[in-house]
């Protein structure tokens, strides 16, 4: 049916434009927003906990230190519990996929950063650069060994005393290096707002992912146009 100039029915209301037509790409589903926000959390909570336990400034701002190693123990326990859930889904499987891959373009693109050159074309990424593949298999594995030596000082009867000794001075080790980590991974999201702006409503703006990925085509990416056949004189 199509309708005719100042009528009002149906056919009168504006269809949103498509996501090609408004110049944003999708980037992250729903379910990886909700693992990467609730991960955060606990992170952040469990880090936090820490340096009230370990630092004496915070210990005496927030006192009741026997609540404080409770939310410690079990943020620091739950840490894994949404990337678990979350494996439930396609969209995190396949991005968890393009994380594990290492190929020549993450080669070069650690080149580039070990020459300062900041070229974009000097960098090529997939949908994941190489700094992310590393951070994520880094924290990973971190989070892994923060596990196993906080169950060895929690749990005192699961190990003899010079295991729990070297736990303890791997967990707070550690969790320094951890810390570290974090406020850079932090810095560099603030130091980006159209990736944050990714992570947060799911889509970035199509020129910023051609420039920092160029080598990711995003689900609703147009295909690239045909070359036609050379015109002959």
């Amino acid at each position: 049916m199509t309708s005719t100039p100042g009528s009002a029915g149906p056919t009168a209301v504006t269809t949103p434009p498509r996501p090609e037509a408004s110049g944003r790409v999708r980037r992250f589903g729903r379910p990886v927003r909700w693992v990467h926000r609730t991960t955060a959390a606990l992170m952040l909570l469990c880090v936090a906990s820490a340096a009230c336990l370990y630092l004496p400034q915070f210990a005496e701002l927030v006192g009741r230190r026997h609540l404080v190693v409770t939310v410690h123990e079990w943020s620091g326990l739950l840490i894994p519990v949404p990337l678990l859930a979350g494996l439930a889904t396609r969209s995190l499987r396949a991005d968890l996929g393009r994380l594990n891959r290492f190929g020549p373009h993450d080669r070069q693109w650690l080149r580039a950063v070990r020459r300062r050159d900041r070229r974009p074309e000097s960098r090529p990424a997939g949908k994941f650069n190489a700094g992310q593949k590393l951070y994520a298999a880094w924290i990973a594995g971190a989070v892994l060994v923060m596990a196993g030596t906080g169950l060895l000082m929690w749990f005192t009867g699961l190990a003899p005393l010079m295991w729990r000794t070297g736990a303890t001075f791997v967990h707070d080790w550690l969790a320094l290096a951890v810390g570290i980590v974090l406020a850079g991974h932090i810095a560099r999201a603030y130091a980006d707002p159209e990736a944050r702006r990714g992570m947060r409503s799911g889509s970035v703006g199509r020129e910023w992912a051609r420039r920092e990925h160029p080598l990711w085509r995003a689900p609703d990416e147009p295909p690239e146009p045909a070359a036609g056949p050379p015109s002959g004189r």
